[in-house]
């Protein structure tokens, strides 16, 4: 495996046209319904578009990523953008971590310290956390056929270069489904899973009498579909969408914005912006719009959604034998455990955190590492570390 040093530096004339083209934004008219009902409305929308212009850095993120050790690993003919963070500890455990959309690896900068160098003298972690092909600063699949086995391949051919025979895999959304493929391929590899949450149809023999856990979740599982038209122009239209998403930062800083507003934990008084610092949210919609992937980061669902949405409705034969542990945050899918153990039948932590939702690591990154590493401990066994 080719690897060699990354540095994230993204030339002034980008970041100028970026200005000016917000600064040309064609605006629509206001919603006729109240709220989040009809889309992202237009006041947020100018406000967030009106600092983004004005008063976002770039290159604070830019300064900021400098201190992270970055590199570029061409694996399977593609060149794979990748966060390897060490810790300084001997006892240190190897740790994948996988995001998903509109995510990026953005999502885990807060929570890196705290798990390569945890201040309560906690489990630590040697951190990989790759870019998903098309993503970030990943290459971008010229053909078919990237989806979610072949990136679990792929980030075991990483782990293997990198010097790991053995690790954690770990993710949500598409990082979830490709930590259980991994699992699946090489679980002779995989110390254990950590999954938010893992992915699983509700166990008809609980259907007749299920529990006031897993009635919330059916009633979830019923109302998803009212939100679920992204998924299907990103797998139907990945094409069409990306020249909109390419040619309009506000159309992307929408799209992506909508997303991290209807799947974050957000409770009665609070704004977006109260869970997920302003600059972080604009950090991700910014790294989309500078690397030019809103139309390659969509293609995984072309890929993959069909299998992943079976595993929520028809389920799967395909048994995981690796020990898990998972944390259910606020966000649908919300499987019972007795759901989950039909496909993961050796789990060794179950969890529903007090706060967090779809982007955990961004909105609750201290809630998040404990959860990793109590889900890592159970696995492992409970034993003094450092």
């Amino acid at each position: 495996m080719q690897i060699r040093p990354f540095t994230v530096s993204v030339p002034e004339r980008d970041l100028e046209d970026l200005s000016a083209r917000i600064a040309r934004t064609r605006w629509p008219e206001p919603a006729t319904a109240p709220g989040f009902t009809q889309g992202v409305p237009l006041p947020v929308m100018r406000e967030v578009a009106a600092y983004w212009q004005e008063g976002y850095d770039w290159r604070r993120l830019e300064a900021e990523l400098a201190a992270i050790p970055q590199h570029i690993a061409r694996v399977d003919g593609l060149d794979i953008h990748l966060v390897h963070a060490r810790s300084s500890r001997t006892d240190a455990v190897p740790l994948v971590l996988t995001h998903g959309w509109p995510g990026s690896f953005l999502e885990f900068l807060d929570v890196l310290p705290l798990l390569t160098d945890p201040p309560d003298r906690g489990r630590a972690f040697h951190v990989v956390i790759p870019s998903l092909p098309g993503y970030g600063f990943s290459g971008r699949p010229e053909h078919a056929g990237w989806g979610i086995e072949r990136i679990a391949a792929a980030w075991l051919t990483l782990m293997d270069g990198l010097g790991y025979e053995r690790f954690v895999a770990a993710g949500g959304d598409w990082g979830t489904s490709i930590s259980t493929m991994i699992a699946a391929q090489a679980p002779h590899r995989v110390l254990g899973l950590h999954l938010t949450p893992p992915l699983v149809a509700p166990d008809p023999a609980t259907l007749a009498d299920p529990t006031d856990e897993e009635r919330a979740a059916l009633d979830a599982l019923e109302r998803s579909a009212e939100g679920s038209a992204y998924s299907a122009l990103h797998a139907s239209r990945p094409q069409t969408l990306g020249y909109l998403l390419l040619d309009s930062p506000v159309g992307q800083a929408a799209w992506i914005l909508e997303k991290f507003a209807a799947w974050s934990d957000i409770r009665p008084g609070e704004t977006l912006f109260d869970v997920i610092a302003r600059d972080r949210v604009l950090d991700d919609i910014t790294l989309y719009w500078l690397t030019g992937t809103g139309a390659s980061s969509t293609r995984l669902y072309a890929e993959s959604i069909e299998t992943v949405s079976g595993w929520f409705r028809e389920g799967t034969d395909d048994r995981i034998d690796v020990p898990l542990g998972a944390a259910v945050y606020r966000d649908t899918p919300a499987p019972s455990r007795r759901w989950a153990e039909r496909r993961f039948p050796d789990i060794r932590y179950w969890s529903r955190p007090e706060r967090g939702g779809h982007f955990a690591a961004l909105e609750q990154p201290r809630i998040y590492a404990r959860e990793l590493r109590a889900s890592v401990d159970a696995i492992l066994g409970r034993r003094a570390t450092g």
